[in-house]
């Protein structure tokens, strides 16, 4: 057990330092992230060595399960490559100047409305979804705004990280946690709509409070028609994505996985652009400079942290967890250990392993696993790695030349997230 406990440290620790400083490690004309070489090392010593036989690990990648680590990568990208394609064909820019011809120049007024319009589409989406299609359309209002895009961008990722809480189809790791365990929908919703709401008004009173000073200043709003060049293609996008978040929507009544909802919307909108532009001569740079856009590094390093928590849970460093979380006061415990958890090994992950650290005999001890469904929720606006979109997020914004470091990112995380985990704790505390 020691020595996977060791590379699974030193791994954690590597790759938080190669995330934070991998800008000084390469020229500024290199745009390759690396961050993820550092679990992908730690993966490959662990197989190599034979403290997780290769035969098991692809059997845990490959398992059907709630969550399975390719299917996650199959819905993220799906949902990436929809969003990047509205992006190139101009949808964002569109909305960006269709948005400032009404927002006047009150910016409070305009961060209070994007706060509700994520949260609203959070609850009956996903957290991910949102935060891959508002980021674009927020750098994009914010530069024509003149204003500084930090404060909405920010507010985005936590509205959509704390709302994504209340229904079990907010989150992917929520559908691990609850229904791995056989919670239904309407039971994991009366559990988790008070600690949501604690959370929620926690979250934007410190969000006004941290940014209040900035919202204060009037936007210079330049006054332009909003058009898309577009429009055909736009469509086909648009009404791709609709039918997506739909089926997403209706997927727990369904009986619809959301992986395979997400990959068939995403093929039938390339099946559909890509004749649509040729017949119109209208060439398919759209497509391939959405594939070239897309995130790849996220596989690697998603696929290399599961094997860490498989060698984890093999050796019985779960198990030893366990005894810590469930020792007493099981809600905290297993709340907090949780949320920093996700913020070393990626929330998906961790809910990996706080399935099997939170069950006792065959069994999940409830309180202990809603709190780790809420560490998996708001651990993922502590640092970007706390979270999949939180990576993705990130590259975005440099996409967008946007400055947003990672240690800006974690000053603002430490502020908002710690007391919104509290306050969700003790929503769920007075619920249990």
């Amino acid at each position: 057990m020691t020595a996977v406990v060791c590379i699974s440290v030193l791994t954690v620790l590597s790759t938080m330092g190669l995330a934070l400083f991998e800008h000084r490690l390469h020229p500024k004309h290199l745009s390759v992230r690396i961050y993820w070489t550092a679990p992908l090392l730690g993966a490959a010593i662990l197989l190599i060595g034979g403290w997780l036989p290769a035969r098991e690990a692809v059997s845990g990648l490959l398992a059907d399960s709630a969550v399975n680590p390719i299917q996650i990568l199959v819905l993220f990208f799906s949902m990436t490559l929809m969003s990047i394609f509205l992006d190139e064909a101009g949808f964002f820019r569109y909305l960006a100047s269709a948005v400032l011809r009404f927002a006047g120049s009150d910016q409070r007024k305009l961060f209070v409305l994007l706060y509700a319009a994520v949260s609203f589409l959070t609850v009956f989406t996903s957290n991910d979804i949102v935060v891959l299609t508002f980021t674009p359309f927020i750098c994009f209002f914010a530069k024509n705004a003149e204003i500084d895009p930090v404060p909405y961008l920010f507010a985005e990722f936590v509205a959509a990280n704390t709302w994504s809480m209340l229904f079990i189809i907010g989150n992917p790791t929520n559908i691990y946690l609850a229904a791995g365990n056989g919670i239904d929908f309407a039971s994991y919703f009366r559990v988790m709509a008070l600690p949501t709401l604690f959370g929620a008004v926690t979250s934007f009173a410190l969000l006004w409070v941290l940014f209040r000073k900035k919202l204060k200043a009037p936007m210079r709003v330049v006054a332009r028609e909003a058009r898309l060049s577009d429009k055909p293609t736009v469509g086909v996008a648009v009404a791709a994505l609709g039918i997506c978040i739909l089926f997403l929507v209706l997927s727990s009544y369904l009986n619809l996985e959301m992986w395979l909802i997400a990959a068939d919307a995403c093929v039938l909108l390339f099946l559909v652009a890509i004749p649509e532009l040729l017949i119109r001569r209208r060439g398919i740079g759209l497509v391939t400079q959405s594939f070239h856009r897309a995130p790849y590094d996220v596989v690697p390093f998603v696929l290399s942290m599961f094997i860490l928590v498989m060698a984890l849970g093999r050796v019985g460093a779960t198990a030893a967890m366990g005894q810590f979380v469930l020792g007493g006061a099981s809600l905290w415990r297993s709340g907090i250990s949780s949320f920093f958890a996700a913020n070393l090994l990626n929330n998906i992950p961790m809910s990996v392993l706080y399935s099997t650290v939170v069950t006792v005999q065959g069994s999940a001890s409830l309180p202990a696993l809603y709190a780790a469904v809420i560490g998996s929720n708001v651990g993922a606006f502590f640092t970007p790695l706390g979270a999949l979109a939180g990576i993705v997020w990130v590259s975005l914004l440099k996409q967008h030349k946007v400055s947003f470091s990672f240690a800006r990112f974690v000053i603002f995380g430490a502020i908002i997230s710690i007391p919104t985990l509290l306050a969700s704790l003790l929503g769920l505390a007075i619920v249990m």
